[in-house]
């Protein structure tokens, strides 16, 4: 049994993981940003902390999966100085703070699929180019050259890159809490729904598959690689997972475009390869995304977060 630190414990992947953690045997010490803990019972201990100013006193861990960090893309844009401020700075209080202490913990850090240049050839793997297209992405290939850093000078650090999650208790501003809304509105209401552009192509991962791929980058004794996708492999149009949505909340009708939540700029197809991690933890996905939609509905009458820390 190991005892590992998860930073944004209180956040949608933070719960999971935690959970995820202590079934395999873990103790975990959660620390977020909320004075209490979402799920107490899942934890030995809860900090809460803000990490943005200094890391919080702890005993000694075998692990930290490091989640905490501003996560939504759209606001990175009005806000670029927090951004890239407050996501840097939770890593290196995290590293500095290890070093004095003269620990050297597995860290795996969360970054994200994002940070690649969707316009490279696909399916995208860990070779594939970096596109810096929003602060959002700017803060996170910091944290990551931040990563690398401190590995060089002997931290034990690996790096994921999670692509699209789904599955129970994800907040508001994500394509499945938002699609289950507006379907629930438009079938209350008696009126077609309308939607943003569900042409788009993405790559959705069970939140539940993801977790386990980070235990499995936790526990790992030895990992020939720093950086790791966590992902499906294949992509779905926002239409599959609306269709997904409908066939456990009903048809609501086929709806409109809403202009105003289009986004031209969006790629329009996304898809990544897990093939790394597949190789050297053997993990690959098992949850299939009409399970996921269909768990996260059934999921609605328990906790669901708000757009807070972590992904």
């Amino acid at each position: 049994m190991a005892t590992i630190a998860v930073t944004g414990a209180n956040g949608f992947v933070g719960r999971h993981l935690g959970r995820e953690l202590v079934a395999a045997g873990h103790s975990v010490i959660g620390i977020g940003h909320d004075a209490t803990a979402a799920e107490p019972d899942v934890l030995s201990d809860y900090v809460c902390a803000d990490l943005t100013q200094g890391w919080p006193a702890l005993r000694a861990v075998d692990a930290v999966a490091h989640l905490a960090g501003l996560a939504a893309v759209g606001p990175s844009f009005d806000e670029p100085a927090r951004y890239v401020t407050q996501n840097s700075a939770m890593v290196i209080h995290l590293f500095e703070a290890l070093r004095v202490l003269q620990q050297s913990p597995r860290v795996l850090i969360v970054s994200s699929g994002a940070v690649y240049d969707a316009q490279a050839e696909q399916p995208l793997d860990e070779q594939s180019p970096v596109a810096h297209t929003s602060p959002y992405v700017v803060s996170k290939v910091l944290v990551e050259n931040l990563g690398s850093y401190y590995r060089r000078i002997g931290a034990d650090v690996v790096i994921a890159r999670p692509f699209n999650h789904i599955g129970p208790g994800q907040g508001p501003g994500f394509l499945v809490p938002d699609l289950v809304e507006t379907v629930q509105q438009a079938r209350t209401k008696g009126e077609a729904p309308t939607f943003g552009n569900l042409s788009t192509l993405r790559d959705y991962t069970d939140v539940r598959d993801v977790v386990r791929a980070y235990r499995l980058l936790l526990e790992a004794t030895d990992l020939p690689h720093e950086l790791y996708n966590v992902c499906s492999g294949r992509s779905l149009a926002g239409t599959d997972i609306l269709d997904a949505v409908q066939s456990v909340l009903g048809d609501a009708g086929e709806g409109d475009a809403d202009p105003l939540r289009v986004r031209p700029q969006d790629p329009s197809t996304i898809t990544g390869s897990h093939d790394r991690i597949t190789r050297d933890v053997g993990w690959q996905p098992v949850i299939d995304p009409t399970t996921s939609v269909g768990d996260y509905i059934a999921a609605l009458g328990g906790t669901v977060d708000g757009p807070a820390e972590s992904r």
